[in-house]
């Protein structure tokens, strides 16, 4: 299996605002967010699908799930953190982790035929990151 794109980010062949990263597991902002703050946590092996992970990344990655999405209540004063695990855009394992104040919010799609924000992706970065 080739490298995906979010390989690439983790051996730091592709920039990212990377907000965390411990042993198994490695989160950055998407650049194309539903809403700002929008993270991707991954597992650092490539598995095509979160339920081809292995217990121990599973258990893993929903532990920095839930270390981002605490961060996120701390510091964007938003209502609500979700998580949508969808699977089709890249063959990668990977949590989407939105904060949110209503589910129209939660439920967006971002235009993704613009250039990515980076100033407001740079800011949201700062608040967000474990040092």
């Amino acid at each position: 299996m080739s490298d995906s794109i979010f390989t690439k980010i983790i051996k730091g062949e592709i920039p990212c605002f990377k907000i965390y990263e411990d042993d198994k597991t490695f989160a950055f902002l998407d650049i194309y967010p539903v809403q700002p703050g929008h993270t991707l946590v991954v597992p650092k092996k490539q598995v095509p699908f979160v339920w081809d992970m292995d217990d121990s990344d599973y258990h893993a990655v929903m532990a920095s799930v839930k270390k981002i999405a605490n961060k996120m209540q701390q510091v964007l004063g938003r209502k609500y953190v979700g998580i949508q695990v969808v699977g089709e855009d890249v063959p990668h394992a990977h949590v989407h982790v939105i904060p949110f104040d209503n589910v129209s919010q939660f439920r967006t799609l971002p235009d993704r035929s613009k250039e990515p924000d980076n100033n407001s992706l740079s800011k949201t970065h700062e608040l967000l990151k474990f040092n």
